[in-house]
């Protein structure tokens, strides 16, 4: 017989679409399982894509078309209504030396998008270029994975979105990855700072902890990525 499955609706941040997914199930499970045994952090991410694209119902769903920032959310709502809404972390205060363990609420998890962001840069009064977010490809993308140190500048290339010069307007889809990188070696290095800005004030998947150590102090701690949350499930 064939297993019916409850489905749901989740925002996508980036977009505010809303995409109809279902729970996971013991296949998608392997896959986290598989890609935790192999503490690869490029492993994990593939596998986190995988489970997203598996679980979304709706047919015109495209998980490449997904920021990196979207992509954590959904996995992390998934995660909500497919395990538990409720997870724990233990974190080490490092002014009394104690472990505190928090139970954090999952679907009070939300994406925070810094303010003052502009997409747009200019080169010169006539040029410049515009911005996007990185996607879920990035991490089927082998030249980006092989990057090492210098994964902030081909994450850098990858986020160019359109060129303009007067009138003209060129789309980088149209250009190889080899093309665009001779483009960006040829910018100021005020304009290469500009781009590097957007890249690292992308919006982040966001909870916060407030509680009192045994000292009697406040303290906080931001929540602004996966491994913050969990370790994969």
């Amino acid at each position: 017989p064939k297993i019916m499955h409850p489905t749901f609706l989740i925002e996508i941040p980036s977009t505010k679409n809303k995409v109809t997914f279902r729970p996971f199930l013991v296949k998608e499970e392997k896959l986290l399982l598989m890609a935790k045994a192999s503490d690869q952090e490029t492993d994990m991410f593939m596998a986190i894509k995988q489970v997203v694209n598996n679980c979304a119902v709706d047919t015109d769903f495209d998980v490449n078309k997904l920021t990196l920032f979207d992509l954590e959310y959904c996995f992390i709502k998934l995660r909500a209504s497919s395990v538990s809404d409720i997870v724990e972390v233990t974190y080490k205060d490092y002014e009394d030396e104690k472990d505190y363990t928090f139970r954090i609420d999952l679907n009070k998890v939300v994406v925070v998008f810094p303010s003052g962001i502009d997409t747009t840069v200019k080169i010169s009064k006539d040029s410049g270029l515009t911005l996007k977010y990185p996607k879920a490809a990035l991490y089927e993308d082998k030249d980006f994975i092989n990057s090492g140190p210098d994964a902030m500048y081909e994450m850098t290339v990858r986020c160019i979105d359109k060129i303009y010069e007067g009138e003209d307007m060129f789309d980088t889809a149209a250009y190889s990855i080899d093309e665009l990188k001779e483009y960006v070696e040829a910018l100021d290095l005020k304009t290469f700072e500009k781009i590097k800005k957007f890249v690292l004030d992308q919006p982040t998947v966001f909870y916060e902890i407030s509680y009192k150590n045994s000292l009697g102090h406040d303290r906080k701690i931001e929540l602004k990525t996966l491994t913050d949350f969990f370790t994969l499930r």
